[in-house]
């Protein structure tokens, strides 16, 4: 039974590559970005469940955010390593606490307006205070947040959940940790060990509700080490961790609501460390997945009998004792023992792995083919690269000096060892600051009135942005159309848009995930991504909104910009159509009016294949600008109000409220 449930985690969590593609992609993705970041920027990090390799259903995203230039030291001697004219160190005082929380001390003069407003004076020394903080930062990611846990908290579209974490980074390794070091004599391996101990930790805006600074306390975070731990793993101890997972969702939590909030899942995650880094199984793999869950099921029995669950990386940090305790803590007991006295067959309570345990049971003699190649497809494969690769792909900081930062960057490492997905990411990160940069440089030199030096800004610009068509996906090219309408070359646009328009119309075209299997593989079976991402793929046109491309869209950026929406998703034939729009009107009227038509038709009657729903406020938005543009102003008051109605994914109601008043007062029929 246990290669059945094998294969059907493969199929749920992923399978060794799948979950290669989206950590590998995310990694080389961050090492761009973070080396890209100045002194005074803020460093972001993808953590949790996603981080780990994790697209289950229902999954929330995590993020880590920490000020580049603050630095935690645990004692006064690390100070040394740091120079405080451009670094500001807090000092981490666990003294009065209890395991696994600190005092964050502030030596030195905070620069940061939070972290100044965040203090607070005790016992004639300043500490920042981790309510205040957390209360201050809480919408800084994403607007409209709520404080859960040390976390800015929220979802999207009530669809997809969030949580922002903006928290304190220390370059060192906590004493109080330091027990972890010993204990691992089989697992991880010692480079790893020495790789977690070199990155140091974090601290999370949250006290200890038992503390006396509870207000004031901040707690360790081993966000990195426990990603680094989750990638020792192999993967059926990756498959086995996301069976608990499952377990505790579909199971453990299904219960009774009077315990269904007592576990979660990072103590999932505490179970399997421990009985890997225990050995109590000594060999892990498809063959005994079932035996390495019940393990874990039997630790974590144990551990809510006697009410401790202890920290892995600091065990007298009890993660039970404000939770698990009492009479909760009996019911949940006794609802795990009725569970474990089922034996494996309480797996048949799990909704997504039931019906392949009763065809197994059905079928004892049946043989089940645990080679991974055979689980997915070639195109399975693809889709999913190119989906991490585009979710990865956006560039937020864009000033010129970040995107010199980048490229030198990239250029460091193209000559070091990268794997397969890393090289596909890289080109596609590299295509995206290439187009960043092309723009920025030419609204540099627009308005210098230095003809030599915009000539030479036009030459680079158009140099990067083809530079980054023959690397980058189809859609790349509509940066190209966009630029030369921006210079007003409306025929070179259109040539660009009409090449473009025939590449997005061959039919094993790949977009929002969706492709003709049969043809993509009858046409570009076994030839490298790199081919494929550059013939075969487009992805939405993203526009960050610092940047201007397009003075028609000027308005949305700003107000999208006011609300810290960093870029506008424009879906690839919408930016098609309204480019074709825009430059016909200085060239063939007839024609302009047939690119706005497809544009029409295309936003009122499709159903989600080439407008995402989530794209529907943006899109209605353009057809509404264009209609504006032609004088049609109904149909433009129409599809303004329209975009008002749909999910504010971008924030631009701003922007639409101001074209419909400007429009309305500008009417005689009003």
């Amino acid at each position: 039974m246990s290669e059945s449930v094998f294969v059907v985690l493969c199929e749920i969590v992923g399978t060794t590559e799948e979950v290669a593609i989206r950590r590998e992609t995310v990694e080389i993705t961050e090492i761009v970005k973070r080396q890209g970041t100045t002194n005074d920027g803020v460093i972001g990090m993808l953590s949790g469940s996603q981080r780990e390799g994790f697209r289950l259903k229902g999954s929330d995203v995590d993020f880590m955010f920490w000020l580049n230039f603050h630095r935690v030291i645990m004692d006064m001697s690390q100070s040394e390593y740091y120079n405080t004219a451009n670094k500001t160190l807090i000092l981490s005082d666990s003294s009065e606490s209890p395991p696994g929380f600190t005092l964050l001390q502030l030596l030195t003069p905070a620069r940061y307006s939070d972290v100044k407003s965040a203090c607070v004076r005790m016992n004639d020394r300043v500490y920042i205070s981790s309510s205040i903080y957390r209360d201050l930062t809480c919408s800084k990611a994403m607007p409209n947040s709520t404080v859960h846990g040390p976390c800015g908290s929220g979802n999207i579209a009530g669809r997809l959940e969030y949580d922002t974490a903006h928290c304190f980074v220390c370059d060192f390794w906590p004493l109080s940790a330091s027990s972890w070091i010993n204990r691992c004599h089989s697992w991880p391996d010692p480079e790893v060990v020495d790789d977690i101990v070199r990155n140091g930790c974090h601290f999370v805006a949250i006290g200890h509700p038992l503390g006396p600074h509870e207000k004031e306390e901040w707690r360790f975070s081993f966000s990195q080490a426990e990603q680094k731990c989750v990638y020792a793993m192999n993967h059926s101890q990756f498959l086995t961790y996301g069976l608990l997972k499952l377990f505790l969702k579909e199971v453990i939590n299904q219960q009774s609501e009077e315990t269904n909030k007592l576990l979660c899942s990072y103590h999932m995650k505490t179970t399997i460390f421990w009985a890997i880094q225990q050995n109590t199984l000594p060999h892990w793999c498809p063959q005994n997945l079932l035996a390495g869950f019940w393990v874990c099921f039997k630790l974590l029995l144990k551990w809510v009998y006697k009410g401790i669950c202890p920290n892995f990386f600091i065990p007298q940090n009890n993660l039970f004792l404000t939770k698990v305790h009492g009479s909760a803590q009996n019911r949940l007991f006794l609802q795990l023992h009725e569970l474990y006295k089922k034996g494996l067959a309480c797996l048949l309570q799990s909704s997504s792995i039931r019906s392949y345990i009763i065809d197994v049971l059905y079928n004892p003699r049946a043989f089940v083919c645990t080679d991974e190649s055979l689980i997915m497809s070639e195109v399975d494969y693809d889709t999913e690269l190119f989906f991490e690769i585009n979710q990865n792909a956006k560039i937020f900081k864009v000033v010129l000096h970040n995107c010199v930062k980048y490229l030198y960057t990239v250029e460091q490492l193209v000559d070091s060892p990268l794997t397969q997905y890393q090289v596909v990411m890289l080109q596609r990160l590299t295509a995206s600051i290439l187009q960043n940069t092309a723009y920025i440089l030419h609204n540099m030199y627009t308005n210098t009135g230095v003809n030599k030096q915009t000539y030479i800004a036009d030459k680079m610009s158009c140099h990067m942005l083809k530079l980054a068509a023959r690397f980058g996906l189809v859609s790349d090219m509509l940066y190209i159309a966009m630029y030369y309408y921006k210079t007003l070359r409306y025929r070179e646009a259109l040539y660009v848009i009409e090449m473009t328009k025939v590449k997005l119309a061959q039919p094993y075209l790949v977009y929002n995930g969706c492709v003709d299997r049969e043809r993509y593989t009858e046409v570009l079976g076994g030839q490298s991504w790199s081919t494929k991402m550059r013939q075969v793929v487009a992805w939405d046109i993203y526009l960050t909104n610092t940047i201007c491309y397009i003075s028609e869209l000027i308005p949305e950026q700003q107000s999208a910009q006011q609300n810290r929406k960093p870029v506008l998703d424009i879906p690839v034939f919408v930016m098609l159509h309204f480019l074709e729009f825009l430059c016909y009107r200085h060239i063939d009227t007839t024609l302009s009016q047939a690119a706005l038509d497809a544009l029409q038709v295309l936003v009122h009657y499709d159903q989600g294949r080439y407008v995402h729903d989530l794209d529907r406020e943006i899109s209605w938005e353009i057809l509404g600008i264009c209609q504006q543009i032609t004088g049609n102003l109904q149909a433009a008051l129409y599809s303004y109000q329209q975009s008002l109605q749909q999910y504010p994914l971008h924030n631009i109601q701003t922007a639409t409220q101001s074209r419909i008043q400007d429009m309305l007062q500008s009417t005689p029929w009003q």
